[in-house]
């Protein structure tokens, strides 16, 4: 699975360690997150990350 960047902040998302602080278990895709998934540091959108 691919990491994804935020684009405001640095924060890499990383499938293989969901956010659990805000309830995305371990192995959840970053497609698999839903739309109204924010950046747990800064609170950019989805659409504010690229592949890394």
């Amino acid at each position: 699975m691919e990491k994804w960047k935020c684009s405001v902040c640095g924060y890499v998302y990383d499938p293989e360690n969901g956010d659990p602080d805000s309830g995305v278990p371990a192995g959840t895709s970053f497609e698999q997150l839903p739309d109204s998934w924010v950046c747990p540091v800064c609170g950019a959108g989805k659409d504010m990350f690229e592949k890394e």
